[in-house]
């Protein structure tokens, strides 16, 4: 079954992917990363603010986004700021709203939970007051219609400090996007008009409460004439790495590793099912996350113990995060057929209009982009075409980006990609 699927597919083209989740770093890294966004078919992109330090004022996301656009002038840099307690102001809100460009602030838990995230903040302890004044900021981010994008996380804890209404000390990197889920809902309630992204869903839980959320076609948010056209108010975005990886993946590989973790069967089953099911809360984000391999190579026996690199084992020292840019398209439809020979999924569910609703068309209408000249509402013109198997996922150091004046042989700046060695589909542009 998988392989008509792959003959069917075969040629297929499609509108250009939107990737609404990724991370582009900086400096001599985010020069490497950028030149493989377009490689993965890919020419919009919304770009996450943890840098060091954080993108939280406008005229930063502004100078971010010029230095990405001189690496590659032929991608569309969509921009985030980082939401901050104390940095974060309402003017701040009402900039990034005049600017454009910047169409939302990411939330990331307090505790570092993943990469550069130290800085994070409580959105909804669970108490009956909220914070006053992250209050302030989500109620005017509801009024300017603003996104929140939430890394939905609660932050796992050796005591028994609350976080989001959580014991911190009953949290562990398998339950803490679940134990998030009240709290997204919370919010829902209490911002009823504010538009939420739950970033890189992991868990079955977390696309049923997603689904749970009713559409809108409420004036000015959708259309009344029926579920096809109607909105969602909350939204997620779903990687491509985990429709690949379970738990035992990360397990046993570090560069499987990333935040949040890949889950179980169960729970990887779900994510297919909601990339084929046509529901528009459910759209492409890669979160896409490069480290060096000297950084995802670490291990140390215990924590806070001397660091050792080596191949096996996430340990308490791998960097979080797993890079796809160079192959997201490519990847996401692995995925699916992988899913078809496992059962999971059955061939007549991967088509090319679940693939265009998944990788363009759901996530372009969330963020309310503009439609461009040939195209439907928020739908790109620009076209890629699929050859199944024409490729292998490669090594930078091979040469899947453009030389450099000079060979760096030094392991702190390679960069390997998800699959790394293995067979993947052949892309090339059709535009013109």
């Amino acid at each position: 079954m998988a392989m008509a699927l792959a003959a069917r597919l075969d040629g297929i083209q499609l509108p250009a992917t939107a990737d609404f989740h990724v991370h582009l770093r900086q400096g001599a890294l985010m020069a490497r990363v950028v030149r493989t966004i377009r490689p993965g078919g890919v020419d919009t992109v919304l770009v996450m603010p943890n840098l060091q330090p954080a993108i939280t004022t406008v005229p930063q996301a502004l100078q971010y986004q010029r230095a990405l656009r001189a690496l590659a002038p032929d991608v569309t840099f969509l921009m985030t700021l980082y939401l901050h307690r104390t940095l974060t102001t309402v003017g701040t809100l009402r900039a990034a709203k005049a600017a454009g460009c910047v169409l939302g602030l990411k939330a990331y838990p307090p505790g570092g939970v993943t990469t550069n995230s130290a800085q994070g903040v409580v959105l909804d302890d669970g108490g009956p007051e909220p914070d006053p004044v992250v209050a302030a900021l989500l109620a005017e981010m509801e009024r300017l219609d603003l996104v929140l994008n939430v890394h939905g996380e609660c932050a796992c804890a050796t005591t028994a400090t609350a976080v989001d209404g959580v014991d911190g000390a009953a949290i562990d990197v398998l339950n803490a996007e679940e134990a998030f889920l009240p709290t997204l809902l919370r919010l829902h309630a209490r911002y009823p008009r504010l538009r939420i992204v739950l970033e890189h869903v992991t868990t079955a839980a977390a696309v049923a409460a997603v689904r749970a959320i009713p559409l809108t076609t409420a004036s000015g948010d959708g259309h009344a004439d029926g579920h096809a056209h109607a909105r969602p108010l909350v939204a997620a975005t779903i990687t491509a790495h985990h429709l690949h990886l379970t738990v035992d993946d990360w397990a046993a590989n570090p560069f499987h590793y990333c935040k949040p973790v890949a889950k179980r069967a169960a729970d990887r089953a779900a994510l297919l099912r909601a990339c084929v099911s046509g529901d528009p809360r459910f759209f492409f984000g890669s979160d896409s996350a490069p480290h060096p391999v000297a950084a995802k190579a670490v291990r140390r026996p215990w924590k806070g113990g001397p660091a050792s690199a080596t191949g096996a084992g996430a340990g308490a020292g791998a960097a979080a995060g797993i890079f796809t840019q160079p192959y997201a398209t490519q990847l996401v439809v692995d995925g699916l057929m992988r899913a078809v020979e496992l059962g999971v999924l059955r061939p007549e569910q991967v088509t090319p209009d679940v693939l265009r609703r998944f990788l363009s068309a759901h996530g372009r209408a969330f963020y309310r982009l503009a439609p461009k000249e040939g195209g439907e509402e928020g739908e790109e013109k620009p076209m890629i075409e699929l050859r199944r198997w024409g490729e292998v996922v490669i090594g930078q150091e091979e040469g899947w980006e453009e030389e450099e004046e000079e060979e760096d042989e030094d392991a702190e700046h390679r960069v390997l990609p998800f699959r790394y060695g293995e067979k993947t589909w052949q892309l090339a542009w059709l535009e013109g």
